[in-house]
């Protein structure tokens, strides 16, 4: 499949299930409004107790003078800070399971949408998905939140490194360290986008893998990374959506700054117009994955229709009993299918 293919067939998926926008949307709204319930009225609470006045709250000084004696404050009012504290960490917590039921959700309907195309948007679909992937969405989240830490602490160490050996040009010659300096800040730069752009890549297509077959954090996991490994053309394609949608959020976060100058109802059609800026966003965040999960799909099909209709191994005088690993992820093993040689390889 081709790049706009995939990216015109997101774009159609979405326009068929435009209910996930407003679903996003009103996510959004729920957000705040639980915000001002479980963390607004207790923080307020606090900072009466404080004596912080709330109405020079714009003035920053009244924070610091209010929070100038921690160790009183916590032997004072320790029990009303563990509310505060508490309160937040519900609040995030509640935030954080609403946003993965609603990613799994979305997952569901899109990759029902696009095994069959006249299906139309049902709730009761996206919250038997949602129920669906919770759990398994929770463990692979968690991985990948696992492999970011490992990533900056490796990056940490190689800016270690490279301030140990700028320290050490400079004792030699300012204009080497500068050099030095310069050119390992690029490669680390590099190194860290390069990263961050696969990991991402991995995240999406595991997601459409445990989507689509069921399987579980650990192997949806592995089984993206020989994907994304073996297929050069899906990493760019998510590179390229990904780039496109953040040209997308610059562009409409730009355009704000000037809504907001305008004198009088600026602030009120700024208002409106972040609220319209969102759901652009939440449109175009959508349109992304269904075109990454739409080029998974299409690949899957196609590969699993070319090794039907290839050889085997014993046919070829190959050993049967070979490694398979070496060879194309088996996009990605259906169950059942027993592991093949990579159809491009044969003559």
């Amino acid at each position: 499949m081709r790049y706009t293919e995939a990216i015109q067939t997101g774009l159609k998926t979405i326009n068929r299930n435009w209910q996930l926008v407003l679903i996003q949307l009103g996510a959004v709204f729920a957000s705040f409004v639980g915000f001002f319930i479980l963390v607004g009225i207790p923080l307020a609470i606090a900072f009466i107790i404080f004596g912080l006045d709330l109405t020079e709250f714009s003035r920053i000084e009244d924070v610091f003078r209010a929070f100038r004696g921690p160790s009183e404050i916590l032997s004072k009012y320790f029990a009303l800070v563990i509310l505060v504290l508490t309160s937040l960490l519900l609040y995030l917590t509640v935030v954080l399971a609403v946003g993965i039921f609603l990613f799994g959700g979305s997952m569901g309907v899109i990759i029902q949408s696009l095994s069959s195309r006249t299906e139309k948007f049902q709730m009761k679909v996206f919250f038997a998905e949602g129920r669906r992937l919770f759990f398994p969405l929770v463990g692979f989240t968690s991985l990948i939140g696992l492999i970011f830490l490992f990533w900056a602490f490796l990056l940490g160490l190689l800016g270690g490194l490279v301030s140990a050996i700028v320290s050490v040009a400079k004792e030699q010659e300012a204009t080497l360290a500068l050099f030095l300096g310069i050119f390992f800040s690029l490669i680390l730069s590099v190194i860290g986008l390069a990263l961050v752009l696969a990991t991402l890549s991995v995240t999406v297509y595991g997601s459409a893998i445990m989507t689509m077959k069921g399987t579980g954090p650990v192997k949806s996991l592995k089984e993206a990374v020989r994907y994304v490994y073996g297929y050069a053309d899906a990493f760019y394609l998510y590179c390229l959506v990904f780039v496109g949608y953040l040209f997308i959020t610059f562009v409409v976060a730009a355009l704000s700054y000037p809504i907001g100058r305008i004198p009088l109802i600026g602030s009120l059609m700024a208002l409106m117009y972040q609220l319209a800026a969102y759901v652009v966003e939440s449109y175009f965040g959508l349109v992304m994955i269904a075109a990454v999960f739409c080029y998974y799909y299409s690949s899957t099909a196609e590969f699993q229709a070319t090794k039907q209709a290839t050889p085997q191994d014993d046919d070829l005088g190959q050993d049967p009993t070979e490694d398979s690993d070496t060879s194309v992820p088996q996009v990605h093993g259906q169950d059942g299918l027993p592991p093949e040689k990579d159809p491009g390889k044969e003559s």
